[in-house]
C-alpha cells in the first residue's frame, strides 16, 4: 500500500528542487534518507522532512507492520512549479527589471517492493 505526502509553496525555485528529486527517485527510503542528510543543498533538508510524513503517513496506513521489514522505495517524486511572485528591480535611466521569485510544489509517493511470489500467491 502507498502512502503520499505533498508540500506545497516552498520558496525555492523549481529546476534547483528537482536536482534533489532526480537523486533519490527509485530509491530505497533508508538510502534516500542518508543521501539527503549529508547533502550540500539548501533543498535537500526540505525533501527530506517530507519524506519523513510520508513514511509517518504509511505507517498510519499499515499500523501492524514494520517499515524496517516492508523495504520501502521512493515510488514516485515529482515537482511542480507554483506560485510566482513579481517584483521589480532598479534599473539603469529610469528603468526597472523584472524579478520573479519562483517556488514549487513537491510530492512524493512511498510504497513498498512487491516480489514475484507475492504477486504469484495472490493470483
Amino acid at each position: 500500500m502507498e502512502a503520499v505526502a505533498k508540500l506545497n509553496n516552498v520558496p525555492t525555485s523549481p529546476r534547483k528542487m528537482r536536482l534533489v528529486a532526480d537523486m533519490i527517485r527509485g530509491k530505497k527510503v533508508v538510502n534516500a534518507l542518508a543521501l539527503l542528510k549529508y547533502d550540500s543543498k539548501e533543498a535537500s533538508s526540505r525533501v527530506e522532512k517530507l519524506l519523513l510524513s510520508a513514511i509517518s503517513n504509511w505507517q498510519q496506513k499499515n499500523e501492524g507492520e514494520k517499515v524496517e521489514q516492508a523495504e520501502l522505495i521512493v515510488k514516485s517524486i515529482f515537482v511542480d512549479g507554483g506560485r510566482m511572485l513579481k517584483r521589480l528591480k532598479p534599473a539603469p535611466q529610469g528603468r526597472a527589471y523584472r524579478v520573479r521569485k519562483r517556488s514549487n510544489h513537491v510530492t512524493i509517493v512511498v510504497d513498498t517492493v512487491v516480489s514475484k511470489t507475492e504477486t504469484e500467491t495472490k493470483e
